[in-house]
């Protein structure tokens, strides 16, 4: 188990955007030019933008105007000013199949929609294109907060952000420098946990399959740092692009025997991948784990449904999409909590794979 407590900060990688190029959000006026142009200071118009009841009407209506007239928010946005404030939220996850981005949007979801918010949901498919291009669009919808299962990489869509003035909760890393408020899993540590277990099952020769970006890359960089520590061998790091079912792990696991190299585990930095892969290893007559383990992350409804049921690295997806709504709450009700940034608990869940 990972100590929540004293979780390692994932080396989250951060993009800058090409040269000459605009920033996501079309480069709209920044909040110092709408203020001198209402003829106030910039934390007015924040506080206009956050918690309109605190400022006065007169003042609240000139603000507004010039918002509406420089695109600093959209129309439909001031007129949800002129009433409150928005109700929406929106929540983009990497891959609308995942079982766990499901569990915590859900979870998300209902602990918002009790106190009058909408939930809405979009799908980034861990594609940088498709991250500019909604949080572009962000601007035309104004939300109240949006959530990302995921932390933003590209620095160009950390400004636009910023820039639109809302609450913001990023999850499923533990970065350093968050935009705003963090829900996050200590990725290095699941590599860390995965190394030792296999250590500890008496395996030297070792390969990792996932991702070779994002938070696969994360968690290869804790499981390879763990391993050089334990004396484990890396043999083969296989890099997947997009995961979309089981033959991504069918097809990353075929790569890994094609390679050679009589590795003798296995760790998958997804439970998509490790059931694919134990599936493959079974049509290919092998014994797991007799004649290789596997050790995946996430612990989907497969993993102890498969024979022999498949080792991995658990968390509480629920609760990450509540506790995240805890704090949009208490953030949008002007009594946000002390801690902002948090992380979730790591486990191991032991079956026969390892």
């Amino acid at each position: 188990m990972t100590d929540p407590a004293k979780p390692t900060y994932d080396d989250v990688v951060r993009i800058p955007a090409p040269p000459g190029r605009a920033s996501a959000s079309g480069r709209p006026p920044r909040i110092e030019e709408v203020a001198e142009r209402a003829g106030v200071a910039p934390i007015t118009v924040s506080r206009v933008l956050r918690h309109p009841e605190k400022v006065n009407r007169e003042t609240r209506e000139r603000i507004l105007e010039v918002i509406e007239a420089t695109g600093y928010a959209s129309n439909p946005h001031a007129r949800a000013l002129r009433s409150g404030r928005s109700n929406v939220v929106m929540a983009f996850v990497s891959n609308i199949l995942s079982q766990q981005f499901g569990l915590a949007v859900r979870s998300f979801a209902a602990t918002l929609e009790p106190e009058g918010f909408e939930v809405l949901v979009g799908q980034t498919s861990y594609s940088y294109a498709k991250e500019v291009a909604m949080i572009q669009s962000l601007r035309g919808i104004r939300p109240a907060a949006v959530m990302f299962t995921g932390v933003i990489e590209l620095e160009e869509n950390r400004a636009a952000l910023l820039e639109l003035g809302i609450p913001v909760i990023e999850t499923w890393a533990f970065p350093r420098d968050p935009i705003d408020m963090l829900v996050g899993l200590p990725n290095a540590d699941a590599g860390a946990m995965a190394a030792r277990r296999l250590a500890e099952a008496g395996h030297r020769r070792v390969a990792f399959i996932g991702r070779g970006s994002g938070r696969g890359a994360l968690r290869c960089d804790g499981f390879r740092n763990a391993a050089a520590q334990l004396g484990l061998e890396i043999v083969h790091e296989i890099g997947v692009g997009e995961i979309t079912g089981l033959a991504d792990g069918r097809a990353a696991f075929t790569a890994l025997l094609e390679r050679g190299g009589d590795v003798d585990a296995v760790f998958c930095a997804n439970d998509l991948l490790a059931t694919g892969a134990l599936i493959e290893a079974r049509a290919r007559g092998l014994s797991v784990p007799h004649n290789l383990a596997l050790l995946g992350f996430g612990d989907n409804d497969v993993a102890d449904q498969i024979t022999p049921g498949l080792t991995t690295i658990s968390f509480d997806a629920a609760a990450v999409g509540r506790i995240a709504g805890e704090l949009l709450l208490a953030r949008l009700s002007g009594t946000p909590h002390a801690e902002q940034r948090l992380a979730v608990e790591l486990f191991l869940v032991e079956r026969g794979s390892v």
